[in-house]
């Protein structure tokens, strides 16, 4: 797996234990409201909401929670607040690319929040495109694969439109085109595999590696930015070593 996918996957597990339970169901009924503007609310037919649903009850988020995200996403719970959907590019120190995934009902207070984070670690904000172009947008999957013939879920991956399967420490990391995301996820629901990561998520066209000690720093500001309520994920050209990995993780 990716560095970026493996951190991604320990940072869930994680998640899973923090006490920080509503935040967490803040975040994740966001994505759900998000997916269900923008597909439908019926998990059965809108595959992103689906995947959102599924992340949220293995966090124990509770059902009317569920619900009222759906509500809110397609306009039907009027006492909500209007969500939208905003990437916004910027700078780490070091000169690490940033893509930051945000989802907010005030422009004004995330935007100073984010510029607030990144001053403080000599990073900074960008222009709209000042960044995006060192950034392809892919559909990516991470699973464990449990015991499964790696040769099986490799042909089933490709079959199914991806351009990559990886795997270490048994875990598997699908990758393909976007417009190949629900095909990988029907296909990998139909094989009864449980998806532990998925989503379209922004791969960094050539990657920085920088020195142990600056990766970690580094990845600590993203750990920050991640923590905000309204960041759902964040994407760096950072080269994520192992070591670097399991020093944060620790």
């Amino acid at each position: 797996m990716s560095g970026h996918s493996k951190w991604s996957t320990i940072k869930r597990k994680k998640a899973a234990t923090d006490a920080k339970k509503g935040a967490i169901f803040t975040r994740l009924a966001r994505e759900i409201a998000i997916a269900a503007r923008e597909g439908g609310g019926d998990p059965d037919t809108n595959f992103t909401l689906r995947l959102a649903v599924d992340r949220a009850r293995a966090d124990n988020m509770p059902n009317d929670n569920i619900q009222r995200a759906i509500l809110r996403g397609t306009g039907e719970d009027k006492e909500a607040g209007q969500l939208e959907q905003i990437m916004y590019e910027g700078y780490a120190s070091h000169g690490v690319a940033l893509m930051v995934n945000c989802v907010t009902d005030n422009r004004n207070r995330t935007v100073a929040e984010l510029r607030h984070i990144l001053t403080k670690y000599g990073g900074s904000l960008g222009e709209n495109g000042s960044v995006a172009w060192q950034f392809t947008q892919i559909a990516s999957f991470a699973f464990s694969v449990d015991g499964r013939d790696e040769d099986e879920v490799f042909e089933l991956a490709v079959e199914a439109g991806a351009d990559d399967v990886q795997f270490e420490e048994g875990y598997a990391e699908i990758v393909g085109p976007v417009e190949s995301f629900k095909r990988i996820g029907d296909a990998l629901k139909q094989a009864g595999i449980k998806i532990d990561d998925a989503g379209l998520r922004m791969q960094p066209n050539q990657e920085i590696e920088l020195s142990q000690s600056d990766t970690t720093k580094v990845m600590r500001v993203i750990e920050e930015l991640e923590e905000l309520d309204d960041v759902q994920s964040v994407s760096s050209n950072l080269k994520i070593s192992d070591e670097a990995i399991a020093e944060l993780a620790a």
